[in-house]
């Protein structure tokens, strides 16, 4: 297998592993001698059953899901469950809870104004941007909140949850979209766990979402069939034609995440390559600025800034002559990003390193 030398810091979609992505070459023509590719197979079929049953036991197995949780694999990705969150846990009279701490989070409470009445902001406004999540002792959460609302990893902003937010009993949602599988998680504390694929899982086209099941059952009287969660439990995610090929690619990503360590190898993974990265951050004398508070800072998307910010332009392309893409910051912040999912190695994120300080010597 012939493998591009490029390494894709991308935000999403981002990069896989290698021999994930060999294995489904090896079956795109035909999958497992039946004749057909993978991407011909019928969702009713035996052969797509099997991945996708063998998909659901993997990630529970990763993230050890109890038995009364449902998982989901959905089409229309995250930003469809941003309807379909108050849609079917609140009612049109109700009061919701959102931790706005980034773009992704700000959209969610957007959305979810068009189908619940009281959306109640719970953090203080950010006096200079998201660049910090603020302490529990300035939220103002709500006693009779039906839900709360909060994303673990705001992938623009490059701000990430240490902990689990402690909301006195009331059910706690979590958009893990950019740091889905990089860490154990206790799935218990939750009531949905929810996010796009195309970070850490695999292709883009398909949402996981993984939901209590006494939280079922309750959805708006004007909820669309496709965003009804207890329909498509009810089916197994195929009460119409699923994203099948997504289904198989993340199914091969589960069991590639199993087979080298799970998720407690790759937390260590990424404390490590984000612990290298900030330090080389930190460490420049002010040539490179990390513009987010150190104990809220991503291990998923690190963004920082140069001193002379002219020079950004130059950084992405001389970066870019290397095999170093992707690295430019999200188009409403600017400056540089660099996303390290599970896929990146330490080793990538060392040639990063060695990148930057020797741009430095060159134009500091």
């Amino acid at each position: 297998m012939t493998m591009s030398k490029v390494i894709n810091f991308a935000a999403g979609p981002a990069k896989l592993p290698p021999t994930v992505l060999a294995k489904a070459q090896a079956e795109l023509l035909d999958y497992e001698g039946c004749g057909m590719s993978v991407m011909e197979l019928s969702h009713r079929g035996k052969e797509f059953t099997k991945i996708i049953k063998d998909a659901e036991a993997d990630i529970r197995e990763l993230m050890a899901i109890p038995d009364n949780y449902s998982i989901l694999f959905l089409q229309g990705g995250a930003t469809t469950n941003f309807a379909a969150l108050p849609l079917n846990l609140a009612g049109p009279e109700d009061t919701v809870d959102y931790m706005i701490t980034g773009s992704w989070s700000k959209k969610a409470a957007e959305e979810a104004t068009k189908y619940v009445k009281n959306v109640n902001k719970v953090l203080p406004k950010p006096a200079n941007g998201f660049t910090e999540i603020p302490d529990k002792s300035e939220w103002s959460l709500s006693p009779d909140a039906k839900y709360v609302y909060y994303c673990d990893n705001e992938t623009v902003h490059g701000v990430e949850f240490s902990t689990v937010p402690e909301t006195n009993g009331v059910p706690l949602i979590a958009d893990m979209s950019s740091n889905f599988l990089s860490r154990p998680v206790d799935v218990t504390k939750f009531a949905v766990i929810y996010g796009g694929a195309q970070k850490n899982i695999g292709p883009a086209g398909m949402t996981i979402v993984i939901i209590r099941n006494d939280l079922l059952g309750n959805a708006q009287a004007i909820t669309p069939t496709m965003l009804d969660y207890s329909v498509m439990a009810k089916n197994g995610s195929m009460y119409n034609t699923p994203p099948c090929f997504a289904i198989y690619m993340a199914g091969l990503v589960f069991r590639y995440l199993i087979d080298n360590g799970g998720l407690a190898a790759y937390s260590k993974k990424s404390d490590a390559k984000s612990g290298a990265l900030y330090r080389a951050i930190d460490g420049s004398d002010g040539f490179y600025r990390a513009p987010v508070e150190e104990k809220s800072r991503s291990r998923m998307n690190i963004p920082f800034r140069l001193s002379k910010e002219e020079l950004e332009p130059v950084f992405l392309e001389e970066a870019a002559k290397k095999g170093m893409v992707q690295l430019k910051g999200h188009r409403s912040v600017g400056g540089i990003r660099a996303s390290i999912y599970n896929a990146i190695t330490e080793e990538e994120v060392s040639t990063l390193i060695d990148f930057m300080d020797e741009f430095k010597t060159t134009h500091a």
